[in-house]
């Protein structure tokens, strides 16, 4: 089980889905609860054919690849894909499809209207458990780059079908049921420890994992992703009560501390 990355599943061309960004993961934001949102901030279509091509690669290699390519923001081992699978395409997995348009928004999390540089921020400061990226920095260029090449025509403010994560029923979670399905589902790829095998397969819980303040900490987040992504091999075989059992499981293993200087992303 990969919750958040194991292989690239599918192709860009498979198109495939939704936010660590679009709140995917997080699932923090409401577009249309909370003040109104400035259109005028969103990506033009002209930003986004005017983004070289070399330049949506870098980005696509840092989405990819985050602590090698953004090391001096990064706090563990994670990348970006390892949430937003298959380079941010794979439905219910937190796409980037569709989703530059839709910024800015308001999040609740943060209570105020936030860019898709703030969103980005916020998942270097909670998910990589690092630090926000710098708004004119090289790395966040070419990743709104990246994300905005694959929002076709997002700009509108239509939500890509396949956003966020799949609906599942509110359930308890039961940590020694979940402990029984870790050990038969997502042990072989994420290890007993939880420690994965970077940058291959995501680290779960410990030192190299995402901190307490990121939306995937949140057991029913979890149970979602984990619900239509994950064991990675052999997806949607777990039921939603497994799925929460495993996430309420994972939830009890220790993680970093989110760093409260960050809170306001």
């Amino acid at each position: 089980m990969n919750t958040l990355h194991l292989h690239h599943r599918a192709a860009h061309a498979l198109c495939f889905t939704a936010v660590l960004l679009s709140v995917a993961v997080s699932g923090c934001r409401t577009h249309t609860s909370g003040p109104a949102a400035d259109t005028s901030a969103r990506p033009s279509s002209e930003a986004v054919k005017s983004a070289s091509p070399a330049l949506i690669e870098q980005g696509k290699r840092i989405f990819d690849q985050t602590p090698v390519y953004a090391a001096a923001y990064v706090g563990n081992k994670l990348a970006c894909s390892d949430c937003h699978i298959g380079s941010g395409t794979v439905d219910f997995a937190a796409p980037m499809l569709g989703l530059a348009g839709l910024f800015p928004m308001y999040s609740k999390r943060a209570g105020h209207v936030i860019s898709l540089q703030n969103r980005i921020q916020e998942c270097f400061a909670r998910s990589e458990s690092g630090k926000p990226l710098p708004e004119e920095s090289a790395e966040m260029h070419a990743l709104v780059a990246y994300i905005s090449s694959l929002s076709g025509d997002g700009e509108k403010g239509k939500p890509y079908k396949g956003r966020g994560l799949v609906k599942i029923p509110a359930l308890d979670g039961n940590p020694a049921a979940g402990k029984v399905v870790y050990a038969a589902q997502c042990a072989a790829c994420h290890g007993k420890n939880g420690a994965g095998v970077p940058p291959v397969l995501p680290a779960l819980w410990g030192k190299d994992s995402y901190n307490n303040g990121a939306g995937i900490d949140q057991p029913a987040k979890m149970a979602a992703y984990v619900l239509h992504n994950m064991p990675q091999a052999h997806p949607g075989i777990l039921t939603p009560q497994q799925s929460y059992d495993v996430a309420a499981y994972i939830h009890t293993k220790p993680r970093p501390k989110f760093n409260e200087a960050y809170k306001s992303y």
